[in-house]
């Protein structure tokens, strides 16, 4: 029975396949071979988020540590603050809670993305403690002063200046300290948008068909255990991934850039030594205004006229419902762990991860996809001993001379995500000093970028009907392999020499079961494949 005669008992015909066509029989229909083309996407994409997902994890729990440390650190610093204040000025430590509460809250929310101004909202905080100080410590009577009265010596506070220069030096040291932590969670952040794009990067036409010939063109021969030559998946998965390689400089400056902002962070950029000395500044700045007592007391009676009193009744009913001095608490450092070591052991981790771009094509084909050495393999066409093609390396520049997959360009969104790169690796470095609204500018909040990736799409790829949520696929898989172990191959697989199938024990096989038997061969896994589909 001839070859024609055979495709026709079948039922299958080569013709019609845009990517698997072979010389050989096959198995495979468009409509199979279409499911295929969808399959291998999935599968591509799902390798990458395997892959990313140990990154994507470690970051995403150290922000919301850094975000927990963050509101333990405010709690302590307001806590041991009140805690003094009750201890040194017990007459006025109550009325005093809350504008000491209002400014570790504002000082949050400056930490966690808000554009505050915070020579504004450390000001606002001594303009509203210095009728508190003024009653209780400078000019105390029988009874205290009027709100409205209050309010004229909280308006002369700027042009009194009762606390010297501790409000602008307590106002540099948190803003010093508060941007390197800031711009180091929406750094972060910044990260966590890195990962989630190139997870859900659209895959080129181009790639695709590769990817579709690489994985699943060997089935139609009946070759389903048969794996990719290590040589062959490099070009592909290079090729595929060529985009993405061109983050791997910028990563590894980010990476290198975390660690030089988080070297910076002690002394006056200590954000955990700032926050918990605000009392010692506090006690400073209120003793002051104690010291120059007469002197203010003149300058207020100037501006505002005589006190203004409240009625003596009221006043008693206040100060005998006024607390009990509280004792001064125990220092305690944020749940046993400083903030500096927070930062050492999560920078430690993320080191390794800072090939991750670079090696990704390499450690996806080592650990899933390629033959290993010495066995036989797929090259695209046929089962051989090795791939004999050039290898190329990783990057757009290299990929001219791929010769299994054609790319043109970077693809844009990662150009964006690059230069957001750029930007965020500079305020790391502190070349460029932010400025209201730059923080904000490089990230989106939850780092969700899914509806601007890039990429064609066809129908061959059946992306009009799997909508966007298939990319959101969850897999179990865990890579073999540590994240810094590929880092830097250079492969040569070309040379390598696999033993040969004794094709004679082959054919002497098939001649001895005659031509019927030769065709329920070729068909068992055809009607496997059929009945999986």
């Amino acid at each position: 029975m001839s070859e024609r005669l055979l495709q026709e008992f079948l039922g299958v015909s080569c013709s019609d396949l845009q990517v698997c066509m072979s010389k050989n029989l096959t198995c495979c229909t468009k409509k199979m071979e279409e499911k295929y083309q969808v399959a291998a996407r999935r599968d591509a994409q799902n390798l990458v988020q395997t892959s990313s997902s140990g990154l994507k994890f470690l970051i995403s729990r150290n922000v919301a540590a850094f975000h927990d440390a963050f509101e333990v650190l405010m709690r302590q610093a307001e806590n041991h603050t009140n805690a003094v204040l009750q201890e040194s000025y017990r007459v006025m430590a109550d009325q005093a809670a809350g504008p000491v509460r209002e400014l570790f809250t504002d000082i949050s929310l400056f930490l966690l993305g808000s554009e505050l101004n915070v020579d504004d909202l450390v000001q606002r905080f001594f303009d509203a403690l210095f009728p508190l100080v003024y009653n209780h410590l400078i000019d105390p009577g029988l009874s205290d002063i009027t709100p409205g009265y209050a309010e004229c010596v909280r308006s002369s506070s700027r042009d009194v200046r009762p606390f010297g220069g501790g409000p602008s030096l307590l106002a540099e040291q948190i803003s010093r300290s508060g941007v390197s932590g800031k711009l180091l969670l929406q750094a972060l952040h910044l990260g966590i948008e890195v990962i989630n794009t190139t997870d859900h990067l659209q895959l080129s036409r181009e790639c695709r068909r590769a990817l579709l010939k690489m994985h699943y063109c060997p089935h139609c021969q009946g070759l389903t255990q048969s794996q990719p030559c290590m040589g062959y998946c490099l070009n592909v998965m290079r090729g595929c991934l060529a985009s993405m390689a061109e983050i791997d400089a910028h990563w590894r400056e980010f990476v290198r850039s975390l660690e030089g902002l988080s070297a910076r962070m002690h002394g006056p950029q200590d954000l955990e030594q700032v926050l918990l000395g605000v009392h010692t500044q506090l006690h400073d700045a209120v003793g002051q205004a104690q010291k120059n007592g007469p002197r203010l007391s003149a300058q207020v009676h100037k501006l505002c006229g005589p006190p203004s009193r409240r009625p003596a009744q009221s006043v008693s009913i206040q100060r005998s419902s006024s607390r009990a001095s509280v004792p001064l608490k125990a220092f305690v450092r944020v749940s046993g762990d400083s903030l500096a070591t927070m930062r050492r052991d999560f920078l430690s981790s993320l080191r390794l991860h800072r090939t991750f771009y670079g090696g990704l094509a390499d450690q996806l084909c080592v650990s899933d996809l390629a033959s290993g050495d010495g066995l036989s393999c797929w090259n695209g066409t046929n089962i051989v001993k090795s791939y004999t093609l050039r290898v190329v390396g990783n990057g757009i520049k290299a990929q001219s001379v791929n010769p299994e997959v054609k790319v043109k360009e970077a693809d844009p969104v990662i150009n964006q995500i690059i230069d957001k790169l750029k930007h965020v690796n500079q305020l790391l470095q502190g070349k460029s000093i932010p400025k209201l609204g730059s923080l904000d500018q490089i990230e989106t909040g939850s780092g969700d970028t899914e509806g601007r990736y890039s990429g064609d799409c066809d129908d061959e790829d059946g992306c009009s009907a799997s909508g966007g949520g298939e990319n959101k696929r969850k897999v179990s898989r865990v890579s073999k392999l540590s994240p810094d172990a590929t880092g830097d191959h250079k492969h040569h697989h070309h040379h390598h020499h696999y033993p040969p199938a004794d094709e004679s024990e082959v054919k002497g096989r098939s001649r001895s079961l005659g031509l019927a038997g030769a065709i329920w061969i070729l068909m068992l896994p055809c009607v496997h494949m059929l009945l999986a589909l």
